[in-house]
């Protein structure tokens, strides 16, 4: 049978979702997991890669398994044996042609700032810490320019082996939260560190260095040099995906 589950997890201590040669993932974790609760081992594919370090609130994954657990008591079985950053915080039944990562619609990211002069190690495992304070209004405006379907090419790291670079936003804004700035967007689907490239761009409008122009120019021309920087992972987080 074919079962889901959504995981929230801490990526600190990780390597990224995706099995690694050299270093610990949360695949692998929740694979070594599964394998104790049912006797046999199983593949888990999840809706996509988290890269190391990034968290996720709402990631989903299916595997198929045959054994006595009920889908939905798979969370309770596998909770007894991850490690306190991993959790699933839900499980059922899915349907036969259900796919964590081509069956998903929409996926929504928060970037998290914390704007701070001395370090903050607490809140700094989940956001980037900035000097000063950060111009949120004119961050929250240029991230409309995001919205809608663009080419995305300037916003992706050099690497990335994609049909097209073309993506579509449904939402993107910037709102602050007393000294934390959060930038959330949606989308059908996002490039290879396109999210960290777009919240590197908005920091930039945000300490005033860069221009809403800039934005479209990037946009426009597909050159990466013309987009921000790729900020620390730390900050990003998958908050969930949508399959409807």
């Amino acid at each position: 049978m074919r079962a889901f589950f959504v995981l929230e997890y801490d990526g600190t201590n990780y390597a990224g979702w995706q099995r690694q040669k050299n270093g610990v993932s949360v695949q692998q974790i929740v694979e070594e997991a599964l394998q104790t609760a049912l006797s046999s081992p199983v593949k888990v594919t999840a809706s996509g890669r988290t890269d190391a370090g990034v968290h996720a609130l709402g990631q989903v994954a299916h595997l198929d398994y045959d054994g006595s657990i009920p889908p939905e008591k798979l969370c309770f079985a596998l909770n007894a044996l991850l490690p306190e950053d991993i959790s699933v915080k839900q499980s059922g039944r899915a349907e036969d042609d259900f796919h964590a990562r081509y069956s998903a619609k929409k996926k929504t990211y928060t970037y998290t700032f914390i704007e701070s002069n001395v370090r903050r190690p607490l809140a700094e495992r989940y956001a980037a810490r900035v000097y000063g304070a950060l111009d949120d209004a004119a961050m929250n405006r240029a991230a409309q320019l995001f919205v809608g379907e663009h080419d995305f090419r300037a916003f992706c790291s050099t690497g990335s082996s994609v049909k097209t670079t073309t993506r579509t936003i449904y939402n993107a804004g910037v709102e602050r939260r007393g000294d934390q700035v959060v930038f959330t967007v949606r989308g059908n689907g996002f490039l290879y560190n396109m999210v960290r490239i777009m919240a590197g761009t908005l920091f930039a409008v945000g300490e005033g260095k860069k221009t809403e122009q800039e934005i479209t120019a990037a946009l426009l021309t597909g050159e990466r040099k013309r987009a921000g920087k790729t900020l620390p992972a730390a900050g990003l987080t998958l908050k969930s995906v949508e399959y409807v």
